[in-house]
């Protein structure tokens, strides 16, 4: 596919090869000599630059050949049924609006580079987002455009072979505790204990103290579980392990311990495994690098994986840490308060450095939901939440992406709180395995 161009950018490049090559697997040439173009007899379009009314033109807002980063006037309206934004007014375009711009805004998380409010977490907020305000939050835009944009050249083309992508379900869990109440050393044993006896709170004394002697299982052990489902439905987890030091949002096991390093390569069996680089950790970055290293000491293998804990994902500080620690898929793009595709695209994609105005190699791996969001956050009814997730994947199965939830090991006991959500998690697998 040859493509004419006022000039080469890197965010033109980007959200070109995004489009054009990662979501219809179409090789890409670029030039900017109009007679080069004209001769071209192959499949061929041109962006910012009309050429002839036979040609085919796609007109541009301007933003894929800036550099600088402002606020935005997205002027959004409907078009075909759905809501689009960066109106064209040139009449020759075959869209009324910059498809290839507005991809990149939504990709790029060009508002998170803008001021915004961030929670007590310091995250920026689902409801700050255009796709929460507009309403499109649960919609992978940029998938769904990229199919239009397929039927446009296929129609203009129809001698094109395009290779879209597929379908896939990748379940992730975090272990932000591996157990509730064993393997955690004396002190925190006797502390637990001490602290429930102080809330008279008797049945979790009782219930400590059975666990601690065996004699009843920990509440957050529900891995042999996860081993039976994940053979049955026959998917593939990826795991994402705290091992930072004890703090007041890191609560793990002692990374020492070695029921728990056995635990982990264990796992690493059945699954792939990454770091979920601790809350002190955003606050100070360099104790990622110690926590890594523990990992990939466990499991002998070098760590490629991450997912933020508290999904504290700040750009592009959190992204070039991550880079600068070798890791090459990153997980956490996603919201804690909210259900659905916070970069609007339900496909990995490279992690694009607005700062830098440079593509980077790390992938991004988007998640849809947590089970935190609908139960804590939404305070939905189990089959509300069954409702939720269905919707989801019928989204991301709709245009061929990659589904991707998030649960956690200490919520599939199917108790307190939690009672219910197994049935959830066991739903999701029938519904997005299938």
């Amino acid at each position: 596919m040859l493509i004419l161009v006022p000039k080469e950018t890197n965010r033109l490049r980007y959200s070109m090869q995004l489009l054009l090559t990662r979501l219809l697997g179409l090789e890409l040439e670029f030039t900017s000599e109009i007679s080069f173009f004209l001769e071209f007899s192959g499949p061929k379009f041109s962006y910012g630059v009309p050429v002839d009314k036979k040609s085919l033109f796609f007109a541009s807002n301007g933003l894929l050949f800036e550099s600088k980063i402002s606020a935005k006037d997205l002027r959004h309206f409907t078009f075909e049924g759905g809501l689009v934004f960066f109106p064209v007014l040139d009449t020759d375009s075959v869209l009324p609006f910059d498809l290839f711009a507005a991809c990149f805004y939504l990709v790029s998380r060009y508002e998170e580079y803008l001021p915004h409010i961030r929670d007590n977490h310091n995250r920026f907020l689902a409801t700050g987002s255009d796709a929460f305000q507009q309403g499109y939050l649960n919609k992978p835009l940029v998938n769904i455009w990229s199919l239009r944009l397929r039927d446009i050249l296929h129609s203009q083309f129809p001698e094109i072979s395009f290779s879209t992508p597929v379908y896939s379900f990748i379940p992730t869990i975090d272990i932000d505790a591996a157990y509730a109440y064993k393997n955690k050393g004396i002190t925190r044993a006797v502390g637990g204990i001490f602290k429930a006896f102080q809330n008279k709170d008797y049945d979790e004394v009782r219930h400590r103290v059975r666990v601690l002697f065996r004699l009843e299982p920990d509440p957050f052990d529900t891995f042999s579980l996860q081993m039976r489902l994940q053979e049955k439905y026959r998917y593939r987890p990826v795991y994402f392990i705290l091992l930072a030091d004890y703090g007041p949002n890191d609560k793990n096991i002692p990374y020492n311990n070695r029921y728990f390093q056995n635990l982990i390569r264990y796992l690493a069996d059945y699954a792939e495994i990454g770091i979920h680089p601790s809350y002190a950790a955003s606050l100070q970055p360099s104790l990622m690098v110690m926590e890594t290293a523990r990992l990939s000491k466990i499991l002998k293998l070098e760590v490629e994986r991450s997912r933020q804990h508290f999904l504290k994902l700040s750009l592009p500080e959190t992204y070039r840490n991550l880079i600068n620690n070798d890791i090459i898929h990153d997980y956490t793009m996603g919201y804690a308060e909210a259900p659905g595709f916070r970069a609007s695209i339900c496909t990995p994609f490279p992690f694009f450095d607005l700062d830098q105005d440079l593509p980077t190699d790390l992938m991004i791996h988007p998640f849809a939901v947590m089970d935190g969001t609908l139960n804590s956050y939404l305070k939905l009814t189990p089959k509300k939440a069954t409702a939720t997730i269905n919707e989801l994947i019928e989204e991301v199965r709709k245009v061929g992406g990659t589904f991707i939830p998030l649960w956690h090991n200490s919520t599939l006991n199917d108790e307190g709180e939690w009672k219910g959500w197994l049935d959830v998690y066991i739903r999701m697998l029938e519904k997005g395995t299938k």
